[in-house]
């Protein structure tokens, strides 16, 4: 998510700092924006011009220091973990300038907890990004407790700017797109648990019987199950409704490490590339 933000970024015109302590991570995500940008040459959807100043664009860090005292605008994209944001927010509040906007991308973690550990609540606000970032239209803007209205159509408006639609939500776990999303993601997991139906049947139905174009366990490896399984949590945390407690079998492919795409074997086998994925065989067998 994070090399995808700063991708889209970049090609419009800004200059992005990409901060990760993994030197690695860093190199990784070099690697998936140049290509991105070469296959978006290659598609004819930019130039070759475009694309050599988005990396020029691009500068990388290991380190918060030195990244983002002159930010206008940090938008923090690390794993769906609330201790870790915490963290992370508490540093950029006393790193970032006193006109910052710290916006984070998390998917469910409530906007008002994330605020309350920094010094400017008013000015830290949710960014939402659709994965893949640099193809996926939509922004939930999320408003916690205290973000000012300011703030709020400052990200509007900079989501505009970068080709985004942007949707106000307000601050409640899930926002809008997870609350229905992983409900209904959790049922097909059901669904699939209970017996009622096969991997790809379940998917095929969804696909042609909704136009999805997705089915709802294909997208779960997209997305990671144990992103899945987190955002979950945070619902019935939050509600405290039985609808919303992960399926037994979700909670035993995260144990096992089955996540999705992400480790190549999650509903379906992706070793032989994602494009030929076939039903894993844990599943079936």
């Amino acid at each position: 998510m994070g090399n995808g933000i700063a991708h889209v970024f970049a090609m419009n015109g800004y200059v992005v700092n990409i901060v990760d302590v993994n030197q690695g991570a860093l190199d990784a995500a070099k690697e998936t924006i140049s290509n991105n940008l070469a296959r978006m040459v290659k598609k004819e959807k930019i130039s070759s011009e475009l694309q050599d100043s988005t990396m020029q664009r691009l500068k990388w860090h290991t380190s918060m220091k030195g990244s983002v005292e002159e930010a206008d605008l940090i938008v923090e994209a690390a794993t769906e973990n609330v201790d870790l944001k915490l963290s992370i927010f508490k540093q950029m509040s006393q790193m970032a300038n006193d006109d910052a906007i710290l916006a984070t991308n998390t998917s469910s973690i409530s906007i008002t907890k994330i605020a309350s550990v920094t010094d400017r609540p008013d000015r830290v606000v949710g960014m939402h990004f659709m994965n893949p970032v640099p193809i996926m239209k939509l922004v939930e803007v999320i408003r916690g407790y205290s973000t000012s209205d300011e703030v709020a159509q400052a990200v509007v408006s900079l989501s505009e700017d970068i080709g985004k639609v942007p949707v106000l939500a307000n601050d409640y776990p899930g926002f809008v797109a997870n609350r229905i999303l992983m409900p209904m993601i959790n049922e097909a997991i059901y669904t699939l648990h209970e017996g009622v139906a096969g991997v790809e049947e379940i998917d095929t139905i969804m696909k042609l019987g909704m136009a999805h174009p997705m089915g709802p366990l294909q997208l779960a490896d997209f997305i990671g199950l144990d992103v899945c399984l987190s955002i979950l949590e945070v619902l019935y945390d939050g509600f405290k409704l039985d609808k919303y407690a992960a399926c037994p079998l979700l909670v035993n492919m995260v144990e096992a490490n089955k996540l999705g795409r992400k480790t190549k074997e999650g509903f379906y086998d992706y070793s032989e590339g994602g494009k030929n994925a076939k039903v894993s065989a844990m599943l079936v067998k």
